[in-house]
């Protein structure tokens, strides 16, 4: 799930400044279960938008806003935007990046992308995973140390825990705790004997 926060709707008019008969676009995945981007949330956005003195033409919710096939596919699910001159997408930015690649008219973001993160047990968890490539998080019993340890040590512990809690955030539990302790709930914590080279992270 892609973590995403919405802009204060006063951002969002700023960057609308100059344009009018808008197109709104929500997202029926990760911003949908995240409440910024489903159909309630559209709707509102919409109506937010005509009270503020902007014409929007339409809106439509694809399945997800990131695999948006084409623009025919967009005029199928409302052809309103064909009348469109700019289109708002309450998505993340892999979101309003698909969008932009079918349409040719100005595509503004209502939304600010955080993270990958997952939904859980009922809790919302953001900073899951870095997307690095070379994922290994399941020697790690399913907790990722490159995301959720703030050293981002692939050899923990530091040994600066507090009572379980990070050194650097007092507020944030320390991932090499864990770490060890769901490894020891699935019996594995022979894992921890694992050394772990560096992992290069730059750009070729």
């Amino acid at each position: 799930m892609i973590i995403t926060s919405e802009k204060p709707f006063e951002k969002i008019l700023a960057l609308l400044k100059n344009e009018d008969n808008m197109f709104v676009i929500g997202c029926n995945v990760c911003a949908a279960k995240l409440r910024i981007g489903g159909e309630p949330e559209v709707l509102e956005m919409c109506r937010k938008l005509e009270d503020s003195g902007k014409h929007v033409v339409g809106w439509v919710l694809p399945t997800a806003a990131c695999s948006i096939r084409s623009f025919e596919s967009l005029v199928e699910k409302n052809e309103k935007i064909t009348d469109a001159c700019c289109i708002l997408v309450m998505a993340c930015g892999s979101g309003v990046s698909s969008v932009a690649n079918v349409v040719d008219v100005p595509v503004y973001c209502s939304s600010d992308t955080i993270s990958l993160g997952c939904s859980s047990g009922g809790k919302l968890i953001s900073n899951q995973c870095i997307m690095c490539g070379n994922c290994i998080i399941d020697k790690f019993g399913g907790i990722c140390p490159k995301s959720q340890c703030s050293k981002g040590l692939l050899n923990g512990p530091c040994g600066g825990n507090v009572e379980g809690m990070c050194e650097i955030d007092r507020l944030k539990d320390c991932a090499w705790t864990l770490i060890y302790e769901r490894l020891k709930k699935i019996e594995r914590l022979d894992l921890l004997y694992i050394v772990h080279p560096p992992q290069e992270h730059g750009f070729k």
